[in-house]
C-alpha cells in the first residue's frame, strides 16, 4: 500500500493551526507503514480549544444564514474532495477503499441534512390561553444552543461519525472541540481544513488530537462544556457518565447485532447479505451482524449459502479496488479476535471458514454451535466474525436475540406479517429492520439504542434537538 498524505497543519484552535510540542508517528493498521506525523495536544490545549469556543459562543456573530451557508460550502468542498477524503480513510483505518467512497458520500448526505435542518429548525407554539390562567397571554419556545459541544469520536467512521458531531452542532450554534480518535485523526483534521475553507469562523470548530487518558478526560473536566457526544465502548461511555453528572452526556455505544432467519423467509438473500453484512471494516462497526439465528429448518441451506459467500470475500490492501475485507485497527485487536475465536473453539464451536490471523488481519469467520456464554456471542466482538444458532420456534429466537446487554439494532427476515409486527414489539433495540439485516444506517434517521448501547439518538435533526433546549416566551 503507498499513499503519501502530508502531516496534519497542526492543532486548531480558534481558527489557527498551531505547533504542538509532542508528535507522534501514525502507521497503517495494514502494513505497519509510516503515514504521517500527528501533533498531540495535552491538557492546556484542551483548556485553551474550550476557552476559544465560549467566546465564540459568547460574541454571537454567527447567525443561523451564517451557518447555513457555511454547511452548503461544505456540502460542496466534500463533493469536490471526495476521493482525497475516501483515501485518506483508507489509509489511516484500513477500510477498503469502495467502503471509504461510501463513507466519504455518506458525510456529504450528513452535512446536507444538517444544512435542511437548519433552515427550518425552530420551537413551538404554546398555547397558554387554553387555560384561563394564560388568558390574553401568546407563548413560544425558541430552540438555543446549549453549550460548548466536546465531541469525542470513534476509530471506525473517521469522518461520517465526526460530521454526525459537527455538522448539526455547527446548524444550531454551538461551537466544538473535537478530540478525534488517536488511531484516525487525519479525517478529522482535513475536514476542520475544509470547513475553515467554507467559512467557518474562529473557535466554531478546534481540533485536539491525543489519547483518552490526557486529552479526553481533560475535555470532559473543563467547567465551560456544556455537552459531551461521545461514540465508543461503554466502559469509557459510562464512565465519562459518571465523572460528568452536571453535564449532559449522550453515548453511542456498542452492540452484538442478531440477525433473526425464519423458515418462512427469503433465506437465501439474508445469507446473500450476511456474508457482507458481518465483515463491512473487518467487522469493525458497531452495527455489524454478529449472532445469525436461523430457524433449524432452513439452517443447513443457509449455512451452506453464508460459507460460499464469505468465501468470495476478497482480503488484502485497502486501497486495492476488489478487496472486500483489510486489517483490523491494531495488532492488540487482531490478537484479541484471534484468541476469542481460538476460545470458543476450544469450547466446542466449529468454524466453517475462516479465523485465521496474519499480522492485523483475520480472514472472515462463521462459527456454528456456540454457546450463549462464548466471548463471540456474549459480548460485543468488533471484528470479522459471526455465529450461526439454530432455533425451532420465532418466540425462543426473540429472546435468544434479546438476551443482550446491547440493544442497538436487529434484524428479522420473515413473510409473516404477524411475525414481523410481534419482533418489532418485543425486539429490545433503539432500531429493528425487517427482511432486513441490522447492519443498516440512513444518516437522517434516529440512530442509536438502548441498555450498553448508549442514551441518544444521532440523525441531524434528532442530534440537533439534543444539542439546543427550549427557552420559554411569553408576550402579555
Amino acid at each position: 500500500m503507498s499513499l503519501e498524505i502530508p502531516s496534519p497543519r497542526g492543532l486548531l484552535i480558534d481558527g489557527e493551526w498551531l505547533a504542538a510540542d509532542r508528535v507522534t508517528t501514525l502507521y497503517s493498521p495494514y502494513d505497519g507503514t509510516a503515514i504521517a506525523e500527528v501533533p498531540q495536544a495535552g491538557a492546556a490545549e484542551v483548556s485553551r480549544a474550550v476557552a476559544a469556543a465560549r467566546n465564540a459562543l459568547r460574541a454571537d456573530r454567527f447567525d443561523r444564514a451564517a451557518r447555513i451557508a457555511v454547511l452548503d460550502a461544505a456540502v460542496e468542498g466534500l463533493r469536490r474532495r471526495k476521493e482525497e477524503f475516501a483515501r485518506t480513510i483508507a489509509v489511516e483505518c484500513a477500510k477498503p477503499i469502495r467502503t471509504a467512497r461510501l463513507e466519504a458520500e455518506r458525510t456529504i448526505d450528513t452535512f446536507s441534512f444538517a444544512a435542511a435542518e437548519a433552515r427550518t429548525y425552530t420551537g413551538d407554539m404554546v398555547p397558554l390561553d387554553a387555560a384561563a390562567s394564560g388568558q390574553g397571554k401568546v407563548a413560544f419556545t425558541l430552540r438555543v444552543p446549549v453549550g460548548v459541544v466536546a465531541a469525542i469520536a470513534p476509530f471506525n467512521f473517521p469522518l461520517n461519525l465526526v460530521a454526525h458531531k459537527v455538522a448539526p452542532a455547527i446548524a444550531v450554534g454551538c461551537p466544538v472541540v473535537l478530540k478525534p480518535a488517536s488511531q484516525t485523526p487525519l479525517s478529522s483534521l482535513l475536514l476542520a481544513e475544509l470547513l475553515l475553507d467554507a467559512g467557518l469562523p474562529p473557535g466554531w470548530l478546534n481540533v485536539v488530537p491525543g489519547g483518552g487518558a490526557e486529552v479526553g478526560d481533560a475535555l470532559v473536566r473543563e467547567p465551560d462544556v456544556a455537552y459531551v457526544t461521545f461514540t465508543g465502548s461503554p466502559e469509557v461511555g459510562w464512565g465519562i457518565a459518571a465523572r460528568a453528572p452536571k453535564k449532559k452526556v449522550r453515548l453511542e455505544l456498542g452492540s452484538n447485532a442478531p440477525l433473526i432467519v425464519d423458515a418462512d423467509s427469503d433465506w437465501e438473500t439474508a445469507a446473500v447479505k450476511a456474508a457482507s453484512a458481518g465483515f463491512v471494516q473487518a467487522g469493525q462497526s458497531c452495527v455489524s451482524t454478529q449472532r445469525i439465528y436461523v430457524h433449524a429448518g432452513v439452517a443447513a441451506r443457509f449455512r451452506e449459502a453464508l460459507v460460499a459467500g464469505v468465501a468470495g470475500l476478497k482480503v488484502g490492501d485497502p486501497l486495492a479496488e476488489d478487496v472486500d475485507v483489510s486489517a483490523l485497527i491494531s495488532a492488540k485487536d487482531a490478537l484479541r479476535v484471534e484468541s476469542w475465536i481460538g476460545e470458543a473453539i476450544g469450547g466446542g464451536a466449529r468454524a466453517d471458514i475462516g479465523g485465521e490471523r496474519i499480522d492485523n488481519v483475520v480472514t472472515p469467520a462463521v462459527l456454528s454451535d456456540v454457546t450463549a456464554t462464548m466471548r463471540v456471542q456474549a459480548e460485543e466482538v468488533f471484528g470479522p466474525v459471526v455465529t450461526l444458532t439454530e432455533f425451532a420456534d420465532f418466540d425462543t429466537a426473540l429472546d435468544l436475540a434479546n438476551d443482550s446487554r446491547y440493544g442497538l439494532n436487529a434484524g428479522v427476515y420473515t413473510n409473516d406479517i404477524g411475525k414481523a409486527l410481534k419482533a418489532v414489539r418485543r425486539l429490545e433495540f433503539g432500531s429493528v429492520y425487517v427482511n432486513d439485516v441490522p447492519t443498516v444506517r440512513a444518516d437522517q434517521q434516529p440512530y442509536g439504542g438502548v441498555k450498553d448501547s448508549g442514551n441518544t439518538r444521532e440523525g441531524p435533526r434528532y442530534a440537533m434537538a439534543e444539542m439546543t433546549e427550549p427557552r420559554l416566551v411569553t408576550l402579555r
